[in-house]
């Protein structure tokens, strides 16, 4: 907010976004026969009319353990 209290509404988008990013992440690196992620990095980014949309990429390197 504007007195540089916390904003939930906006965390609750960061945490989804985060939380979307990571499963879809976990989901390919299955799909490519790996059973663990290391070196997650999650960014996030706006984008669109007036940065109206929020995004999140999550990286890391896909292994077998």
């Amino acid at each position: 907010n504007m007195f540089g209290g916390r904003a939930s509404s906006y965390e609750n988008e960061i945490a989804n976004a985060s939380r979307t990013a990571v499963n879809e992440m976990c989901t390919r690196a299955q799909s490519m026969g790996a059973n663990a992620v290391v070196g997650v990095h999650v960014d996030y980014f706006t984008a669109g009319a007036d940065n109206g949309m929020l995004a999140a990429i999550a990286t890391g390197t896909a292994v077998v353990l």
